[in-house]
């Protein structure tokens, strides 16, 4: 039988969490109503809110559902995204597009991230996270991780990666950090958005005089792509590139911090640490808002009509966290398989920059601890600030001692 009419009143998609580590509590409730629920999203529109694990995978692998920013809407209060939703993508955003336009840009991509990519860069990374934990050992404690470790790391990576000078650091992680913040109003994430796309540019214009070994001067080699299209492409990889990977470093430290037990196996065996991050990353999935769809025709999915043109919003979090895929969902085991795990989506879309981001977490997360056998949080954990605040969940400061 398939419901014309929803049997529940439509929902906001939750924000309240009860700790720092697990989704707010009614995503496992809506799940277990067969994990589709109404949604109403901030602008008065009815739509859909995904949370099982199987009807995730199944929406962001079907191409019926559209990554399209101009049919896209934010399931939170989100006044800086007014300028990006509900118009076509800006160049290069290739996670607002659709194909062919995604295909045409993401090819380009798919060669640079690779695994034996990564393995060629590993040694980089590791002379970096050695650089910055010998600075931290030098500073003594107390010492924030966020600002003395997990934020200048994946800058620098994703920095000499694209050939961006690292100098600019404290401009683009302002303007990055605007970006993300949910009260960010129209006009504040417009100029740091303008900012951005001016330093990408002026840095695409310069490699074209000048090229080095790096992700831009490539992208201006192929000739492919616009100058336009090369900048917003930089400026999506530069911001996600090193938020994402900030916010899951220091979350994962918080979380093994808080979690004695599961620290001390990840401390006494170093065979655990591939499966370690990937549990981490399946547990905490920063990416706490969801990834949005929208139909672009009728879509029967668990027994309900989705209508051409309703919000579907697919909450990674509560997908991993799903019973019918992972037992015990809701306990952190560093020695758990959590293969299947989204926290970086699923489909055509899934981030391009996860074999990054899982060789930068590998290299630091055992680097730390072995560096530092006795560290602890040097505030109270409830001390912590969270950032539920940001489209990245992670903490704004980490306060450690050993």
């Amino acid at each position: 039988m398939t419901w014309t009419v929803p049997p529940h009143p439509p929902v906001p998609h939750p924000t309240v969490r009860e700790n720092p580590f697990d989704p707010p509590p009614e995503l496992a409730a809506y799940r277990t109503g067969g994990g589709l629920r109404r949604m109403r999203y901030p602008d008065g529109h009815t739509g859909w809110l995904v949370t099982s694990h199987a009807l995730a995978r199944t929406v962001l692998s079907d191409q019926r559902f559209s990554a399209s920013s101009e049919t896209k809407r934010a399931p939170v209060s989100r006044p800086g995204i007014a300028p990006f939703f509900g118009a076509p993508a800006l160049p290069g955003w290739l996670v607002d597009m659709d194909p062919p336009q995604h295909t045409r840009i993401r090819r380009l991509l798919t060669g640079r991230f690779t695994m034996r990519r990564m393995k060629d860069l590993q040694p980089r990374v590791e002379r970096l996270v050695e650089d910055h934990l010998d600075a931290l050992g030098r500073s003594g404690p107390p010492a924030d991780l966020v600002a003395s470790f997990a934020l200048p790391v994946p800058s620098l990576v994703i920095c000499e990666l694209l050939g961006v000078p690292y100098g600019e650091r404290a401009s683009f992680q302002h303007d990055s950090a605007t970006l993300f913040r949910l009260d960010a109003s129209f006009e504040e994430a417009s100029a740091a958005m303008d900012r951005l796309d001016g330093l990408l540019r002026d840095l695409t214009e310069y490699r074209r005089g000048h090229p080095a070994d790096d992700l831009l001067s490539q992208l201006v080699r192929d000739g492919t792509l616009t100058t336009g299209e090369i900048a917003g492409l930089g400026v999506l990889l530069l911001t996600a590139g090193h938020e994402t990977t900030a916010g899951s470093l220091s979350l994962s430290t918080f979380a093994l911090l808080s979690h004695p037990g599961q620290l001390d196996r990840f401390r006494a065996d170093p065979s655990l640490s591939d499966g370690a991050v990937e549990e981490l990353l399946r547990y905490l999935t920063i990416f706490h808002f969801g990834v949005p769809r929208t139909p672009l025709e009728d879509v029967e999915l668990a027994g309900q009509v989705l209508r051409k043109g309703e919000s579907v919003t697919v909450s990674l979090p509560a997908a991993n966290r799903d019973p019918a895929q992972f037992d015990r969902p809701d306990e952190l085991d560093v020695g758990r398989h959590a293969q299947g795990h989204m926290a970086f989506g699923f489909g055509i879309h899934q981030c391009v920059g996860q074999n990054l981001a899982r060789m930068e977490l590998r290299v630091a997360l055992p680097a730390l601890f072995q560096r530092f056998p006795t560290l602890a949080l040097a505030v109270p954990r409830d001390e912590v600030p969270l950032s539920g605040d940001m489209g990245f969940y992670g903490v704004h400061h980490l306060p450690v001692t050993w």
